[in-house]
């Protein structure tokens, strides 16, 4: 009975897991450029009473054997990197890739993050720069004279000015990739940092080279769906309660056991 217990403990902390990620992605449903996650499960180790293949007598062996298994844990927590919906702002500083690729940002200590988070605003020099303050990489900076910007989906900036309506070049926005974008450590604020599993980062131009392209004037929506996640939250509390449950039964048997004269 002891088994028993212990098992269905593990069962009730991997739900709690897995509604702690349902929950995580409810809450993140209207996050710009958030993607959601799925928690991924794995048996535990067996106790083999008879290995399967063991000799059951003369000539003969066992066909399956006697493998009792001790329980679950969460073996990973996968981000899902579908694009999301978009998003239409009309603000010329505000940016969606249509694809694959991450906005690579450089924060105040000199660190390189990424994100799927358009929306980018000035800083009082002028430079483009997320919600947190960190600054586009390439550094952009936008002269204080500029009375529009263009931002073409490869990525190229242009500005225009009260003395000049020809478009002038300022700098490019480039995309980077990598090879497992599921991978990449996620830090909050919508940043993401490479890691050993994510592969180096590749620097492309947006619609280039598998990377997505720029659109100006939007951005990438949440990729959460409400209604599979609801039903992810269903599907973690039934299991919970069975695993309780199981709990229940167990000490019911061994009260039973106690009671024996």
């Amino acid at each position: 009975m002891i088994r028993a217990l212990n098992t269905a403990a593990t069962g009730m902390m991997a739900q709690q897991d897995h509604l702690d990620v349902v929950s995580h992605n409810i809450a993140n449903a209207s996050t710009t450029g958030f993607k959601k996650s799925r928690a991924e499960f794995e048996d535990l180790i067996y106790h083999n009473l008879k290995n399967p293949g063991e000799a059951s007598g003369l000539n003969s062996i066992t066909p399956t054997g006697v493998q009792i298994g001790l329980g679950v844990r969460t073996a990973s927590v996968q981000k899902d990197m579908e694009m999301g919906p978009a998003i239409v702002t009309k603000n010329p500083l505000d940016l969606q890739i249509e694809g694959n690729g991450f906005f690579q940002l450089r924060t105040p200590d000199g660190q390189l993050v990424y994100t799927r988070d358009g929306q980018f605003k000035r800083d009082p020099t002028g430079r483009i720069v997320d919600k947190n303050g960190n600054s586009l990489e390439p550094e952009i900076v936008i002269p204080s004279e500029a009375t529009g910007v263009e931002i073409t989906p490869q990525g190229e900036v242009r500005i225009v000015t009260s003395e000049s309506f020809q478009p002038q070049t300022i700098g490019q926005i480039d995309v980077v990739t990598f090879v497992n974008p599921a991978g990449l450590k996620a830090l909050g604020k919508n940043l993401f940092a490479q890691s050993a599993s994510s592969g180096n980062p590749t620097v492309n131009r947006p619609g280039m080279n598998g990377a997505g392209a720029l659109a100006q004037g939007q951005i990438e929506g949440s990729n959460v769906n409400i209604v599979e996640e609801m039903i992810q939250m269903i599907r973690a509390q039934r299991a919970y309660e069975t695993n309780a449950k199981s709990v229940q039964t167990a000490d019911q048997m061994l009260q039973t056991i106690n009671n024996l004269r």
